[in-house]
This record gives structure tokens, sequence and C-alpha cells, in this order.
């Protein structure tokens, strides 16, 4: 870190950020991203100088600046950074910066500063954080302080970061169940575009991201910023391009009127703004996934194969046929079975028993023991599935405790999936569901919970105060797992919730993986988890193997689609395996081991997208960062207009170094349409990371929903 006249320059992994302190209203960040290197004193100034606008006709007399929190005191015009007054005084704050501190680590990279101001008229204090981890994320986080003796209502406190002139398009994603992170691209012109999630989580169609580029930028090149909000409620992502030429990405938590009321001396603390950035996704991805490697909470252990039961038996829970499940699972390799729902009170179909955290006795008249039993003898770890935050009317904790469940004026919201919304942020709720869990993580051989949350928040205030909730009962929903963890520190939970509705690095410093979609079609698969894995790696995102017939879109699929999909991922199985013969039992088999030996490669690799010309194939893969090995998966998704196809070209290869190309098993040999042998299959080749890179190998010609796995071996 470098500090000059006023002027810091934090730098990191081939990144710089310049802040300048003097700017008017609030610091500005005036540099975020490539590296500048080594800067002089004077070539600090001078990078200040160089960014302030001149004054124009029908402006203001001092042009605004774009800072990290904008404010209409200091000229913007624009969405403010800051909004909130003391019952409609206070309303416009002025902060005069009081103090600036620097530190580096002792690695000599990671570089942050803090900086204080203080507004003495609003009687309010701000702390920003920035800090540039080791990846080159740029970390930014705001603590606002009433320091005043009345009241002040909170309404908006966002993160803002700058984008060069040069991003002109906009990425972000949509979806709903059964379909998340769906890519939408948009011209980024002058204006706002907002994308609010009001849900009470950030729920299917939110966007996982927000990304700003070159026209036309992709994986694999293209300059382009992206933000991250990693916060597991309501929330606010924004890009604004301004008539004076600023351009900005925003992200915070979407406040309800009335939720966060500051007393005297309260504070608040927004989420961690992430922003990435690089020469296309690709790039912008490998900082995330970096830096969330880096995390000390982070799994260390390779991640087991699991099978989850509920594909294959859904209500069904019968002792002897789960039995032969696990026996199946065992036979093909599996580390952790996962018993799902249905195994507690009442709990016969999705309409009741939510909330009434017993092991049912009628269907298991001895407790969970003879299966938990069953499986760890088997040498499985033993999992369960749980839905805390929910509650069905039809059960004894709603009868007993209506007040417990988030409503508003005295009525109770809309019913989804025929269940409501328990209030965590009331002590006694939280006290309720820490000693359920608790009694039955102490009562059985528990690994691992597979921790679901299937409907959205509607109208969620707490009886107890008669105010929005949801901020609290996200606040209070990190507790519990966190209190979970360190009462069970063996123990790993999964973030599922209605599929893939609460996909953010907010539950994930809380939790040891997601759920990343209920539709386990490979074909959908591709693009989930491709934009998925923009923010999220691999070993966090759970892929399963469905049955041959998708539950969620009624298409049939052979094993190596399904599985190849699967591959790179938290592998698993989704799919009632105990009807299988011993043939399609040594194939699934034969999977399992292929993710097994790769898994490493998966989940410490840097995961790559080839940007190919034609959009009927699918190109992705893994390659080691010290680029020795890569495995790629070749899929032809829709028919092409070309026949045979033609060359598909391999990123993030080092260029100087001979590669040794071979279809890798359990996809060989190739098989398909092709009426003559494809050479390069026949005769593995010896090519260059740039001859691959630029011309590359002809593809296979495959039918529809096909893949073929490709291994690339440096020699």
């Amino acid at each position: 870190m470098q500090s000059r006249n006023g002027n810091i320059h934090l730098r990191s992994a081939g990144t710089s950020v310049v802040i300048d302190l003097a700017a008017p209203g609030f610091p500005a960040i005036i540099h975020w991203g490539e590296d500048l290197g080594e800067l002089s004193e004077s070539q600090l100034s001078d990078i200040s100088i160089a960014a302030r606008p001149q004054r124009v006709s029908g402006g203001l007399d001092n042009p605004s600046r774009l800072t990290l929190v904008p404010l209409e005191s200091a000229g913007w015009q624009n969405e403010p950074g800051l909004v909130g007054s003391r019952s409609g005084q206070d309303f416009s704050p002025s902060f005069g910066l009081a103090e600036a501190q620097g530190s580096t680590a002792e690695d000599g990279n990671t570089a942050s500063v803090r900086l204080r101001s203080v507004d003495k008229h609003a009687q309010l204090e701000l702390q920003t954080t920035l800090t540039l981890d080791d990846a080159g994320l740029l970390h930014q986080q705001h603590t606002l302080t009433n320091v005043g003796t009345t009241d002040y209502e909170l309404q908006q406190l966002l993160a803002t970061f700058p984008v060069p002139q040069s991003a002109r398009e906009l990425l972000d994603t949509t979806g709903r169940h059964l379909r998340e992170r769906s890519p939408q691209r948009h011209g980024f012109t002058t204006g706002r575009h907002v994308r609010d999630s009001r849900r009470g989580r950030p729920g299917a169609d939110s966007t996982l991201f927000l990304a700003a580029g070159t026209p036309g930028f992709g994986f694999e090149q293209g300059l382009v910023h992206a933000v991250h909000l990693a916060w597991s409620g309501n929330q606010r992502v924004a890009a604004e391009r301004t008539v004076a030429a600023h351009g900005l990405l925003q992200a915070g938590e979407l406040l309800a009127p009335g939720e966060l009321i500051l007393g005297p001396g309260d504070r608040y603390t927004t989420p961690d703004a992430m922003g990435s950035w690089g020469d296309g996704l690709t790039a912008v991805s490998a900082r995330f996934h970096e830096s969330v490697r880096a995390r000390p909470n982070h799994p260390a252990s390779s991640r087991p194969v699991t099978l989850n039961t509920w594909e294959a038996v859904y209500f069904d829970h019968d002792l002897e046929r789960l039995t032969r499940l696990a026996d199946a699972g065992a036979r093909v390799g599996v580390e952790r079975f996962v018993l799902d729902d249905g195994w507690f009170r009442g709990r016969r179909d999705d309409t009741a028993g939510l909330g009434d955290w017993f092991v049912d006795d009628d269907m298991w008249p001895r407790g969970l023991t003879p299966i938990v039993d069953h499986v760890t003898a088997l040498g499985m770890q033993f999992g369960l599935w749980v839905e805390p935050e929910m509650v069905n009317a039809d059960s004894e904790l709603a009868r007993a405790h209506p007040d417990w469940i988030l409503q508003a004026g005295g009525h109770l919201p809309l019913e989804g999936r025929q269940q409501q919304v328990l209030d965590l942020s009331n002590g006694a709720v939280y006290e309720y569901l820490l000693e359920r869990l608790d009694a039955l993580l102490r009562a059985y051989d528990i690994a691992y919970l597979k921790w679901d949350h299937n409907r959205d928040l509607l109208e969620a205030g707490s009886s107890a105060t008669a105010r929005a909730a949801v901020h609290n009962n996200v606040l209070a929903l990190y507790r519990l797992l966190d209190e979970l963890k360190a009462r069970h520190p063996e123990l790993e939970i999964e973030s599922c919730a209605s599929g893939g509705a609460r996909v953010d690095l907010g539950i994930l410093s809380h939790t040891d993986r997601i759920w990343t979609s209920d539709c386990i079609d490979p074909i959908e698969r591709l693009t989930i988890q491709k934009y998925t894995n923009i923010v999220v790696p691999y070993e966090l995102m759970g892929a399963h193997i469905g049955g041959p017939w998708s539950h969620s879109t009624g298409r049939r699929h052979e094993l190596a689609l399904r599985a190849g999909v699967a591959l790179p991922g938290h592998f698993g199985i989704e799919w009632d395996i105990s009807r299988l013969d011993d043939a399609e039992l040594d194939e699934l088999a034969a999977w399992v081991d292929a993710h097994k030996r790769i898994r490493e490669l998966s989940h410490r690799g840097r995961a790559v997208y080839a940007d190919l010309p034609d959009e009927s194939a699918d190109l992705r893969g893994v390659v080691s960062h010290d680029r020795e090995q890569a495995l790629f998966a070749y899929t032809q998704v829709t028919t092409s207009t070309s026949y045979p196809p033609g060359a598909i070209t391999f990123p993030a290869l080092d260029d100087d170094r001979v590669y040794r190309v071979s279809l890798a098993s359990p996809t060989t040999p190739l098989e398909g349409p092709g009426q003559s042998p494809l050479a390069w299959t026949e005769h593995p080749v010896h090519l260059t990371g740039r001859a691959l890179r630029t011309m590359g190998i002809q593809a296979p010609v495959l039918f529809p929903e096909q893949l073929r796995l490709i291994d690339i071996v440096a020699i």
C-alpha cells in the first residue's frame, strides 16, 4: 500500500485501487483495475489531478465526483449512496474525513484502508473499509453509527464501485424455480439499471452478480468488472451511467420502511460487497474462487460423494427400501448418505409437520438408529434433511405458538407450499430451534444437515416488534448456523432454498455448500452451473446425477451426459439406484471413480469456459494452477448447422508447453453418428497450448445431448 499527498494506492494480485482522499464530499476511487505498478509521490498525486473534471454550462460550480458514498450535499444528483433521516430532518448528510488508516499484511499483498468520516450537524459517523485481498478481490463495507441523541432511520446504504468508460454492456442473471441464474445482457446506456430482491432471501430470480464490460465481452476476453453482495436477505444491485460520464456498480441491503432504526449509539454495518475484474469472465471468476478458497472455514477435506434420497423415494420412508438404497450407494462408491424430507412427526406429505422436529414414532419406532447404524457400518457418513425456518399450519408448533410466525398487521401472509416462516429474531424461536437441532445431532451420528428453505417471505414482520424483520432474521440465521457448528465442529451444512434460491457468499460463510438447483436435467444444468460458477467454486456447488428420466423437465438422457455435467461439482446421486442391475451399477461406479480421480483438480483448479462460435456446442473444463493438467467436457447441446462440426479451441493452457490430448474415460471409445474414425481419438496427438488455443482440434460428431470428456496433460 502506498499513501501520498492525500491519495492511497492499494495493490495486490495484479490489481490497483487508487483512492483520492481529497475528493469533494467524500473519498473517491479513481482507479480500480489493472496494476499501475509502483508509483512515485508525484505520479500518485498527478493521477488525482488528471481525474478532476472541468465545470460545464448548466452544471454546478464545483463539478460532482463519483465518491465511495455519493451524496447530494457534494453535488451528486443521481442515486445517493446513503438515504435516511431523523423523522424527516437531517435528510442530507455531509461528511468530513476525520481519519484514514491503512495497513498491509505480513505477506505484503493484502492491503486495506479504513476511513472515518463525521457529520457533526447530522450527528452521524461513517466508517468505510476497503480491502484488496490476495486474489485481487476488492471488498467494501460501511458502518454507520448514530452519535446523536434521537433515533435515525436508515433507508439505504450502498457500496459504490466505479467502472471504466469502456463498460458499455451489462450482464446479470434472472431465473425461476428449476431454472436459476439464466444470463441476460443489456446495453449500459445513460440511466439506472436496478435489480431488487424482495423475497426475504436472494430468490431464484435474483442476480448472483452484476457485470459491466466492453460490448460482447465473454469468458475468454473483454475487460469486465463485476460485483457480488454476500448477503442472504433482501438486496439491491444496480448499475448507473450518468450524463457526466460516470459509470458505477452498487450493491447493498434492501431495507423495508422502519426496518432499521438506529437508536443513540447504535450502528449498522453493510454486507460485504465484493468487486472483481479481469480480461474475460473467467478472470473475474478466478478472483472470486481464489478469495473464497482462502477463507479459514473453507472445506479442507475432499468433498464426499453424496447420495440423497429425495428423487429416489420421496416421502416413502420404508427402512428396508432405504437400506437397499444405502447398500447400492456403498457398492458404487458413495461416501455420504442423506435422508431427505419425511422423517419427522406427522410428515406424510408437504402439508403438515414442519416445526415439529421430533423423529416420527410411527414411521421410525426405533428412531433413526437403524438407518444411521446401517449407513455408518457401510463406511458412509449420514446426513439429514431439515427446514428449520419454516412451519406448517398443521403442526403442534403452529398451534401452540402462532405468534412465532412472521406476519404483519395482525394477519398471516399468504401461504407458499402450505407453509409459513418462523421469526428467528424472536429469542424463543431461536432457542427452540437450537435445542431441537442440537438434540438430534447429539442423539445420532449425523455428519451433515441439508438445510432447506422452501418459500419466499411475504409481509415478513415480527409480532414481537411489529416491524419488518428480514434483516434481523438473516443475522439470527447466521448465528444459529454458527452455534450449531461450534457445538458440533465436524458438522457440515448445505444451504438449499427451493433449490438455488439462496446462493450467495454470505450464506456460504456459515455453510459448506449450496444446492445449485432442484433441476438436475443436465441440459438445464449446463447454464445453471456455468453462471453459478462465476462466483461459487465447484466444490461448493451440489451437482448430482439424476435418473434417466428428469423429474423436472420430462426429458431422458444417457448416463454419460447426466454424470459428465455433474462431474466437476460436489458430486452426488439423486436416483433410486437400488433398482439397477450389476452392469448398470458398474457403469455408475465408473463415473464415481472418475470423479474421485479428478476432484482435487476440479476443486482446486481454475474453471474455464470456451467462447465457441457455434452455439450448438459447449466446452468447459478445469485447468490446474500449474497448467500441467486439464480436463474438458465437450457437449453437443443441439444439432449444428455445420456437419461435421468445426474445430474446438481450449483456453487457459500454457502456450509454450506440449500437451497430450486424448478422450478420457468413461466416455471412450468414441461412438456416435460419425461414419469414420476421428483421427486424434485413434492416435492421441501432442500439441502446444498455443496450437490448442488458436487452431484447436476437430470436434467429434455427436448426436444432440451427448457429452465426451477430453484429457489434456503436459508432457
